[in-house]
């Protein structure tokens, strides 16, 4: 791959998660969308057509194609490192969506295989690419927050049985993973982890209150990060009719909140507030609603990253560090005792 050549993509799935990526991709002019690859025809069929992008539903075809250079992964989550693992054997650098997959076994895998053949891996959590989350970033880089002393991650989404029901894979163990912490909240895990670092303990509880499924639909969980601060995850798929995600960060200067996409709230010691809590109701955006610039941002720092053969902001153990926190919860609640984190 030369570096003044187009990069080429393919991409593996046909869903929604697709088709942002297709447009966030289309927005970068060293890109090139060379084929779109699912397993169910005539779906692929209707969204190749939708985006004039040549199809196949064998993925072996474009593993041999030399012309694609990174493969974007957004099947369902338990075949991201089976699908990655593939790509990467066949030098193919390597996309998936979140979370990095279901087990860390799994994800080890990924990370090992990408290591091992050369090849960069990068894990879309482009959550960390908004404007609020940079915002907060520059904040935090500046100290204006003081030492922080409290982080919590709120995402008390609502999603139908009707959600569930639309993909055989929802809603279990072996290929979602699990239900809202693994699923929907694991982008605001990422962005409270990148802020707090890592977690020593952490005692959850999760349940099923009103869905059909195999995994839970709603919980909580407490926690404490190596530096002896304290934190909070709450995640639902069952709080009708669903609120925006938040992310609180507390210092002794100052309080940084995300709501939804926006920053909502900054009070700093000395400074003027600036509040903004006029977003709407319903938590999940609409899909013509999705913001796709965070997208289009972490697209860039990973084709940048392949370019310059060093590793994404978001790579495979960055990925790693929020999956291994969902499952703790799981397992703490599970056992009904606090879970400590290597």
């Amino acid at each position: 791959m030369k570096n003044n050549k187009k990069l080429g993509f393919a991409i593996i799935g046909a869903g929604a998660v697709a088709s942002h990526h297709v447009k966030a991709l289309r927005q970068l002019g060293d890109v090139e969308i060379l084929s779109i690859c699912g397993n169910i025809r005539d779906k692929t069929l209707e969204f190749a057509a939708g985006f004039d992008i040549p199809w196949t539903t064998d993925y072996r075809e474009i593993l041999a194609n030399p012309d694609v250079d990174v493969i974007d992964i957004a099947v369902p989550s338990g075949l991201h490192a089976e699908t990655g693992i593939a790509a990467a054997k066949a030098g193919k650098n390597v996309i998936v969506e979140k979370p990095i997959d279901v087990t860390l076994e799994k994800a080890d895998r990924l990370i090992n295989e990408c290591k091992k053949t050369g090849v960069t891996l990068g894990v879309m959590s482009q959550y960390r690419f908004l404007d609020a989350s940079q915002k907060l970033y520059d904040i935090l880089k500046q100290n204006k927050l003081g030492a922080l002393i409290h982080g919590e991650a709120s995402i008390k989404w609502y999603r139908s049985m009707e959600y569930y029901n639309s993909g055989d894979w929802r809603g279990t163990w072996e290929l979602d993973g699990g239900g809202p912490f693994i699923n929907q909240g694991i982008h605001f895990i990422d962005l409270l982890l990148s802020v707090m670092g890592p977690v020593k303990w952490v005692y959850g509880k999760t349940r099923n209150v009103s869905h059909d499924i195999q995994v839970e639909d709603i919980g909580m969980a407490m926690l404490e990060f190596t530096n002896g601060t304290t934190g909070v995850i709450q995640a639902s798929t069952a709080t009708f009719p669903g609120l925006p995600a938040r992310l609180d960060i507390h210092g002794t200067e100052g309080t940084v909140v995300i709501e939804g996409e926006k920053l909502a709230f900054v009070h700093i010691k000395g400074e003027e507030p600036f509040r903004d809590y006029k977003v709407a109701e319903g938590g999940a955006a609409k899909p013509m609603d999705i913001d796709l610039k965070p997208f289009v941002r972490e697209f860039e720092d990973i084709v940048s990253a392949i370019r310059e053969k060093r590793e994404p902001i978001i790579n495979g153990n960055e990925a790693r560090r929020a999956l291994q926190l969902v499952l703790a919860i799981y397992e703490s609640s599970k056992k009904n005792q606090p879970v400590y984190l290597n």
